[in-house]
């Protein structure tokens, strides 16, 4: 399950700085490059065949967001970043799946990491999916390794003429996506919350093994999510107050919003960690519960037994003089003393409530 968190990196070791080498999984077949060219009176929604169809966009007149599906074709993003001036280092991050969520603001365009996070509802896990965003004066490029997104939203809403997306510039867009994917976390977390719900209500009524391990489970995802929304304050934060001609004084309102959402995120994420921590030690005072129910029952159990054998041992002795042997009633009386005994202790038991 660790491994699903951390990608190989023994492939980049003494390799030179700036060098291009995908980390990550091969998720699609070829690499999609869709386009969405808008303004506010027109919008265009293309699938381009090569990088190169793409370049034009860079200098037009138009807002465009350039998404790109697909990162293991080294040299279509070696193209991308010549035309588009982008650092080398900024590739090699983006050809890097297993970045932390980060800001990076140079003169010509900001470069953005974010994790996109998911639920499985058949797996009961969480799919994440690391999204890069280079943000320019025209333009937003976004780069993903597979096919589907949570942006769907947002190409939605680019259709409506009166919308605030078709009025504002590239750094707008940019807000956009952060905001939904920093929505759908409240989403993922609300399927979290029941899933600790049901594993609490598990726990207190039936505990076993296989909640233990849910738990478990549970947590490490607690801690990726955690590693995953935690440097989100930081990187919007930088957003909203580094003074860059690319993001606008309108845009900057709704940037500091997405800050106190990302809060709220943290905030969440760190109860529910505190929550699936007090449903282990729940667990463990159950079964050290269960436990000493069955070792007072026991206990209870060979303290009333402790006499009787004594009698029983007594009497068991195969001596030849013993007055009790010869008495026509001792046999009666012995089952006597023993049954006072027993009733004795019980009663005794009783008022003590032990059990």
């Amino acid at each position: 399950m660790v491994t699903r968190f951390i990608k190989r990196k023994s492939r980049k070791t003494g390799m030179s700085p700036g060098t291009m080498v995908h980390v990550g999984e091969r998720k699609v077949d070829q690499v999609t490059i869709a386009v969405i060219d808008y303004d506010t009176e027109n919008i265009d929604s293309m699938v381009l065949p090569t990088i190169e169809k793409a370049f034009p966009f860079k200098d037009s007149l138009t807002i465009t967001w350039l998404n790109i599906t697909g990162l293991h074709d080294v040299k279509l993003l070696e193209k991308l970043g010549k035309k588009y001036q982008i650092h080398p280092l900024v590739l090699e991050d983006i050809l890097n799946t297993d970045q932390r969520p980060k800001v990076e603001i140079f003169e010509n365009y900001i470069f953005v990491v974010l994790k996109m996070l998911s639920f499985d509802t058949q797996k009961q896990e969480i799919e994440h999916e690391q999204i890069s965003l280079i943000v320019g004066n025209n333009y937003v490029i976004t780069f993903q390794e597979r096919e589907g997104d949570v942006l769907n939203p947002i190409r939605e809403r680019l259709k409506n003429p009166l919308g605030r997306l078709r009025k504002n510039g590239a750094d707008y867009l940019a807000y956009t996506i952060i905001d939904v994917i920093v929505d759908h976390y409240f989403i993922l977390l609300e399927k979290l919350g029941e899933k600790i719900e049901t594993l609490e209500e598990n726990v207190i009524e039936k505990p076993n093994q296989s909640s233990v391990k849910e738990l478990q489970l549970l947590k490490r995802e607690l801690i990726f999510l955690r590693r995953s929304v935690w440097p989100l304050r930081e990187l919007i934060s930088g957003l909203s107050r580094d003074e860059t001609t690319l993001i606008s004084s309108y845009t900057s309102p709704y940037l500091r919003d997405v800050y106190d959402h990302t809060i709220q995120v943290i905030d969440t994420v760190e109860t529910f960690r505190d929550m699936v921590s007090g449903i282990l030690d729940i667990y463990l005072s159950s079964l050290s519960n269960k436990m000493n129910e069955v070792m007072k029952v026991l206990t209870i159990i060979a303290t009333i037994f402790i006499p009787l054998s004594f009698i029983a041992g007594v009497y068991g002795m195969n001596f030849e003089f013993m007055p009790e042997l010869k008495w026509p009633w001792g046999y009666p009386t012995v089952w006597g003393i023993m049954l006072t005994a027993l009733v004795s202790m019980l009663i005794y038991f009783k008022r003590k409530k032990w059990f």
